[in-house]
């Protein structure tokens, strides 16, 4: 136990080479927590087979700098009655997964800026073999009529642990439009691949409060098909 405790504060180390995160859905926006501010983000997915839960934290540093950390994959499959433990096939990414992340993000103009982001960690409940993954992007975003419409294309690099089996670069893009801003959003995002990184998700959000909003998306995945619904709970300081 000790052992991967002092791994992942080495691999904390190494996600700020990386340089993750708060999500539209699936895509990262590169948006950053404001200084000395956290940032929570909870998601699940529901689909026939399983329901998938992801959290992150996100402290801001300052200066565009973020960093934080992620529960991912953690999967319940309800007509086995059972948590999902991988650490030995690639079929599909490793489960769960207790990730550091890090992102800087560069101004370019008021509204233009690139985003440099990942996370790096361990699959947590190890049976065979504990393995190092990551994940790894560069974005250009854009936000635009104070932060009423945002835009995100970039591209997405990972190991085949955690993005599992299926191109390990690709493309993903995203949008947030505010109709009635901080009140009611459209939002979407797709990443390319045959991999479960590679989906679309589109949907909308609601203001519970100022800082809580709550997003809900139908999700598809590009290899099979397969469908699900996604709910998104997010704390946002801003």
């Amino acid at each position: 136990m000790w052992n991967k405790v002092c791994l992942l504060g080495g691999l904390l180390l190494a996600s700020f080479t990386l340089k993750a995160q708060q999500t539209i859905f699936n895509v990262p926006s590169s948006d950053i927590t404001p200084k000395r501010k956290i940032l929570a983000q909870q998601q699940v997915d529901f689909s026939r087979e399983e329901f998938r839960s992801s959290t992150t934290f996100n402290y801001g540093l300052g200066k565009n700098w973020e960093v934080g950390a992620n529960l991912y994959n953690l999967e319940y499959m309800p007509q086995e009655g059972s948590w999902l433990h991988n650490d030995t096939t690639t079929q599909m990414p490793y489960a769960p997964l207790l990730l550091l992340n890090a992102q800087k993000v560069f101004d370019l103009t008021d509204e233009i800026h690139v985003g440099l982001g990942g996370h790096t960690g361990l699959n947590l409940a190890a049976e065979h073999h504990t393995k190092w993954l990551g994940f790894a992007y560069a974005n250009l975003g854009g936000s635009f009529q104070d932060d009423r419409y945002k835009l995100v294309v970039g591209t997405y690099t990972g190991t085949r642990r955690y993005l599992g089996d299926g191109a390990l670069v690709g493309a993903h893009l995203g949008f947030d439009i505010g109709i009635i801003n901080q009140k009611f959003h459209l939002l979407g995002d797709w990443a390319s691949g045959t991999h479960e990184y590679g989906q679309l998700i589109v949907g909308a959000e609601v203001y519970l409060t100022k800082h809580l909003p709550l997003a809900i998306g139908w999700r598809r995945n590009n290899e099979n098909g397969d469908q699900g619904v996604v709910i998104q709970l997010t704390y946002t300081p801003k």
